[in-house]
């Protein structure tokens, strides 16, 4: 149901110069255990200045904003839209720090459609879930960590400290219960 939605997303985001990786349910799908999503989520390396390349992006692939785009990108860096049809929903998430630099540049591609899409590294995968921290995204994780036993257990943690200092959270301690403790040296 999605692969042509995927492959075009692929296509059109690269020929604007417009880095991204999938994230959300449909990376979950290339990582975790099989369930059921009705949205794409796609994280775009760059700031709201490069609206108008995506709403060019969006015009091509025949979707239309949910929101009046300027106003809402401004405010929430997010960029809702679907399809005519109103089935499948495509959220461009505008995310242009460190973190989201160095998460595009790890991205993992997949042949889909003929396209190469590129989507969250595992790892990051499991970063973006648990900072996000809703029952499902924790369910997500699970799976993730069931299905990909050999993972950057470092990485994850130093990107999970990172954001646990920052935003006051303790995604470390949940992961360690997920996953297990680090090993002691």
């Amino acid at each position: 149901m999605f692969e042509k939605l995927l492959a075009a997303l692929a296509r059109e985001l690269d020929a604007a110069g417009v880095p991204y990786m999938v994230i959300g349910g449909q990376a979950v799908l290339l990582y975790g255990e099989p369930r059921l999503t009705r949205d794409v989520d796609v994280t775009l390396g760059v700031g709201p200045d490069r609206l108008p390349d995506v709403l060019r992006v969006v015009e091509t692939l025949a979707l239309r904003p949910l929101v009046e785009p300027q106003a809402f990108v401004a405010e929430t860096l997010v960029l809702p839209c679907s399809d005519v049809e109103g089935e499948r929903q495509v959220d461009f998430v505008f995310s242009f720090g460190g973190y989201e630099r160095e998460a595009i540049e790890r991205a993992n591609t997949a042949e889909i459609g003929g396209e190469r899409v590129r989507f969250a590294s595992a790892e990051d995968l499991i970063v973006l879930k648990l900072v996000a921290g809703r029952p499902r995204d924790v369910e997500d994780v699970r799976g993730i960590l069931v299905r990909q036993p050999a993972l950057d257990a470092a990485y994850i943690r130093r990107w999970l400290s990172a954001f646990d200092e920052a935003l006051g959270m303790q995604t470390v301690s949940l992961f360690d219960d997920l996953a297990g403790p680090p090993p002691q040296p």
